[in-house]
């Protein structure tokens, strides 16, 4: 009996071998297989087929491996996110000053760096928001174009051009017309010095002279004349100084 049992294991063996032939490497093990025989039209067959494995459960230590990971992960993870976002806040602070509580923002027109800044106009019945695009940075302005005396502002400003020079390659115009939308939003009259007209009373006037100098700057003369000096075709940071000027005033007056 004992040797039947014998040579009925050795032959499940080599049924097993000759399985496993045509089976992956990686399942190439007989001991993971058995052979049941299964009686079908009353003929056997046996059928062989894959040992379920038991699963093994995962030991403590294991358990506590795989938990401090997955809070090394968390904790990667949420690091990655606080970083991103203190970046991405310095980065979009810096997108944002103020310059004697005028607001300004930098904005990028292809490689040109601008700085805008809004005041409320009334259009239409409707209160809007006109934008200023300055081309030189407002923080540098002052230094780069000193004001020399404070600027009294009145409401009729007359311009005197006392050269042609200065019209440098059209910076004059872009200068002027920045200077001309503020101050009609202002409700300024920007006005062209006409010799054969008086401007009575003077207190009502605001004259300005633009002349060619040896440095850029802003002078007051008296109680109502101002001299804009111009060097080295700077038109641009010496209206845009102005407008500066004028937005802190016109800050100071509303607050």
């Amino acid at each position: 009996m004992e040797k039947k049992k014998r040579g009925r294991k050795k032959k499940v063996e080599e049924k097993i071998d000759n399985f496993l032939v045509n089976v992956d490497a990686s399942f190439n093990n007989k001991d993971n297989y058995e052979v049941f025989d299964v009686e079908k039209d009353g003929k056997e067959k046996e059928i062989i087929q894959p040992i379920k494995q038991k699963e093994e459960k995962p030991s403590e230590e294991q358990i506590k491996k795989e938990k401090k990971l997955f809070r090394n992960i968390i904790i990667v993870m949420i690091g990655f996110a606080l970083m991103f976002f203190v970046v991405y806040m310095i980065i979009n602070s810096m997108r944002y000053f103020e310059v004697e509580g005028v607001k300004f923002e930098i904005v990028k027109e292809g490689a040109l760096t601008l700085y805008k800044t809004s005041l409320p106009v009334t259009y239409n019945g409707s209160l809007a928001t006109y934008n200023f695009y300055l081309r030189n940075d407002p923080r540098t302005l002052k230094e780069k174009v000193p004001i020399v005396g404070n600027i009294s502002f009145r409401k009729n400003v007359v311009l005197d051009v006392t050269t042609k020079d200065l019209f440098c390659g059209g910076d004059w115009t872009i200068g002027l017309v920045n200077v001309q939308n503020l101050y009609e939003i202002l409700d300024f009259n920007l006005l062209v010095k006409n010799n054969s007209l008086k401007y009575q009373p003077l207190s009502d006037y605001m004259f300005i002279t633009i002349n060619e100098g040896n440095q850029t700057e802003i002078r007051k003369i008296n109680s109502s004349s101002y001299d804009i000096n111009i060097a080295n075709c700077e038109v641009i940071p010496a209206f845009e100084r102005l407008m500066l000027e004028t937005f802190i005033r016109n800050k100071k007056l509303n607050e």
